[in-house]
C-alpha cells in the first residue's frame, strides 16, 4: 500500500484557466459568525473561539472545566443577542464583509483576487487558501480586517495561516499586514464617516470611542493592543479637532472576573448620563464592519444604560463597512503592501 503524504495541493500545475499562474490573492480575515442564531449553532462556533490559546490562554487542565461549563449556559444567551441583530440575508459581520470583498476586488480588477476568511466558523482560512491556491496564486497577502494588533486577533490570524501553509507542498509567497492602526487613508476615512453623520445627524455633546477590550495582563505580556487604541484615538482626535474633554476612550465586550483594559465602555456610559450628558455619539473604530458586538452591544445595551443613568439619546455611528472611504483606504494599503509583485510595481 503505497505511503500517503502528508502534504497537500495541487499535483499538476493546472489552475483556473481564467487566473494566470503566479498570480496575487489578498486573503481578508474576520473574526466570525455562527451559522444561524440559535443556541445549536452558537455552541460549536464558540467551542472553536474559547477553545484557541490566544484567545484565553489559561493552562488547559484549569480551562476546560470552565469552558464546559460556559457551552452549557452561554450559547442560549449569546443566542438571544445574534436574534436581535440577524437580518434576512444573514450575519450582520458576514454579510457586510462579503459585500466589502466584493467592492475591494472591483476596486483591485485584475491586480488581485480577493478572498474572505473567518477565524472561526466557515469559511475558514484553510479552504479559502486551497481556493486560491487551485486559482493559481503563488504570491499571498493577508489582510486581518483588525485595524489595531492583538495577539487574540490578528496573532490568531497568522496561527491559523501558518497551521494552513506548513501543510502545503508548495506555499506560497506570504505577505501580512500586522495593523493600519495610524495609516492617513484609514484615519481620513473614519474622520469622514464621523463628519458626514453629524452633518446628517447633528452632533452630541461627546463622542465616545469604545474598543473591544482584552485582559490587562496581555497587555503586560507585550501585547501593543493598548497603545495602538490610544495612538488611533489620538489621530482622530487631531483630524476632528477634538480634545480630550470631547472625545473619550473606552473598552467593551469584557468577560470573565481578571481586569480587562479599562475604562469600560458600560461604566463610562453611565458615569457621562450622571454627569449630565444628554445626547452622547459613540463610533467603534477597531470593527471594519458592524456585528454584534457594535449594533447589540453598543446600539442597544450600552443605549438603555446610558439612558437608565439618566441620558437621553446614545447615537451609535456606524462602522466604516463597504463605504467608499473603506474600499479606497484598504485598496491603497493593500497596493503598498504587495510593492515589487508583478501588477504593483510603483
Amino acid at each position: 500500500m503505497p505511503q500517503r503524504d502528508h502534504y497537500t495541493g495541487p499535483s499538476d500545475h493546472a489552475p483556473d484557466r481564467n487566473v494566470q499562474p503566479g498570480a496575487t490573492g489578498v486573503l481578508l480575515v474576520n473574526l466570525g459568525t455562527p451559522e444561524a442564531p440559535t443556541a445549536r449553532a452558537l455552541r460549536p462556533y464558540l467551542a472553536e473561539f474559547l477553545s484557541d490559546r490566544r484567545v484565553i490562554d489559561y493552562p488547559r487542565w484549569l480551562w476546560w472545566p470552565i469552558l464546559r461549563v460556559i457551552l452549557a449556559i452561554r450559547p442560549r444567551r449569546s443566542a438571544h443577542a445574534y436574534a436581535r441583530v440577524w437580518t434576512e440575508a444573514g450575519s450582520p459581520l458576514r454579510v457586510l464583509s462579503e459585500t466589502l470583498a466584493i467592492a475591494l476586488q472591483a476596486e483591485l480588477g485584475d491586480q488581485a483576487r480577493v478572498a474572505l476568511a473567518m477565524r472561526y466558523g466557515a469559511p475558514s482560512v484553510a479552504t479559502k487558501i486551497a481556493e486560491l491556491q487551485a486559482a493559481g496564486v503563488r504570491r499571498l497577502l493577508v489582510l486581518p480586517l483588525y485595524p489595531q494588533y492583538s495577539a487574540t486577533s490578528t496573532g490568531s490570524v497568522i496561527d491559523a495561516v501558518a497551521d494552513t501553509l506548513k501543510q502545503l507542498r508548495w506555499p506560497p509567497e506570504l505577505r501580512v499586514v500586522n495593523d493600519y492602526h495610524e495609516d492617513p487613508a484609514h484615519i481620513d476615512a473614519l474622520a469622514t464617516r464621523i463628519e458626514r453623520w453629524w452633518e446628517a445627524n447633528g452632533r452630541g455633546e461627546k463622542l465616545l470611542l469604545s474598543f473591544h477590550g482584552i485582559p490587562e495582563r496581555y497587555v503586560r505580556l507585550g501585547d501593543p493592543y493598548l497603545a495602538q487604541c490610544q495612538a488611533t484615538t489620538a489621530r482622530l482626535r487631531a483630524r476632528l479637532g477634538l480634545d480630550e474633554t470631547q472625545l473619550l476612550l473606552s473598552f467593551q465586550s469584557r468577560v470573565g472576573r481578571e481586569p480587562w483594559l479599562q475604562p469600560y465602555t458600560d461604566a463610562t456610559v453611565r458615569q457621562l448620563a450622571g454627569e449630565g450628558v444628554k445626547r452622547l455619539d459613540v463610533a467603534c473604530p477597531g470593527f471594519a464592519v458592524d456585528c454584534l458586538e457594535t449594533l447589540e452591544e453598543i446600539a442597544m445595551q450600552n443605549r438603555d444604560f446610558f439612558i437608565a443613568a439618566g441620558g437621553q439619546e446614545l447615537r451609535y455611528i456606524p462602522a466604516l463597512n463597504d463605504s467608499p472611504e473603506q474600499v479606497a483606504s484598504l485598496a491603497a494599503l493593500i497596493r503598498r503592501h504587495a510593492q515589487g509583485w508583478p501588477g504593483f510595481t510603483s
